[in-house]
């Protein structure tokens, strides 16, 4: 990936000129990296676009339900390295809440995920989530003083 390499995300990408709206360009991004089915999936809403300074983008966050689950997977080895599905339940658990450090002095709400607890969901989509969660009153009590440095594998060290 060029932007963001190593970290963990939700699908997403530019909208282009034949997507009706945002929601459709979600959708589509989704399908292309996941190869999700696109009739199990409910826009619930598009939330209000928010500015990413360190990339330099625009981002338009799309909610939705995947009201019927499908096959997913890798579709684009390029652009996608995994696609793991996390239950709202693992993401809530106090015990998967950890606070994010970066090297820059960056902290932030982050989130242990995968098999083993050992990927770090951290940066624009632990805080989407972070901020979601306790906006629909989810966020369970969880100690925010349990921190963990971002793997040098999950920054963005390339020499442009």
């Amino acid at each position: 990936m060029r932007s963001h390499p190593g970290q963990v995300s939700f699908p997403g990408g530019s909208v282009d000129p034949t997507d009706a709206s945002p929601a459709a360009a979600a959708i589509r991004e989704a399908v292309e990296e996941t190869g999700v089915d696109p009739a199990g999936i409910e826009v619930i809403a598009t939330l209000p676009e928010l500015w990413l300074p360190p990339s330099n983008f625009a981002v338009t966050p799309v909610l939705a339900w995947w009201r019927e689950a499908s096959p997913v997977s890798v579709v684009d080895p390029a652009e996608v390295h995994a696609v793991l599905r996390v239950p709202i339940a693992e993401l809530l658990e106090p015990s998967h809440r950890i606070t994010v450090t970066h090297p820059m002095g960056y902290s932030a709400p982050g989130f242990l995920i995968g098999p083993e607890k050992d990927l770090i969901l951290w940066g624009f989509t632990a805080g989407l989530i972070n901020k979601l969660f306790d906006y629909v009153g989810l966020t369970e009590p969880w100690d925010a003083t349990v921190t963990r440095q971002v793997p040098a594998y999950m920054l963005d060290l390339r020499q442009d």
